[in-house]
């Protein structure tokens, strides 16, 4: 089952972003500011609903960080930003989701001393969640101050 040529362009699946905040137009800033403002209120939903679940600490904080990592590689692929900072968030994440996961091994092996993985794991997630909210930031900066290309722009010389 492939895609034919004719079908129209709503029922074939959408690719990767072709582009990042960097080379997008206003209108585009600001369509993909809404959607990852949009994911960020999800995040700030799912994140007490992870917090009630019956589980450890470091399990719970563990599921949030590998949601977080998700969330991250899907930014990256819809192309919800700038690349140089959605690459750095998606590294913070992975970073804590690996501390934890060390973490959550040593506490099965029966060895409970390593809080100081846990804690620098949240802090590595507040620092995430801060390059998310700087990330949306600028691009709503950037839908405000970039120009719209005019005609004048496109005549090229000779």
């Amino acid at each position: 089952m492939g895609y034919s040529l004719t079908e129209p362009e709503e029922s074939v699946m959408r690719g990767p972003a072709l582009h990042t905040a960097e080379d997008a137009t206003r209108t585009e800033l600001r369509g993909a500011s809404l959607r990852l403002f949009l994911w960020l209120v999800v995040c700030v939903i799912v994140g007490p609903l992870v917090r009630s679940l019956p589980l450890g600490q470091t399990t719970r904080t563990g599921i949030l960080a590998w949601l977080l990592v998700a969330m991250a590689l899907y930014w990256l692929y819809a192309g919800l930003g700038y690349r140089p900072l959605l690459l750095v968030q998606l590294g913070i994440f992975s970073s804590a989701a690996a501390l934890l996961a060390i973490k959550a091994g040593l506490v099965a092996l029966g060895i409970h001393s390593f809080d100081i993985l846990r804690a620098t794991a949240r802090i590595l997630l507040i620092v995430g969640g801060g390059c998310a909210g700087a990330n949306l930031g600028m691009m709503l900066i950037a839908s405000l101050l970039r120009r719209t290309p005019s005609a004048a722009d496109d005549v090229r010389p000779g």
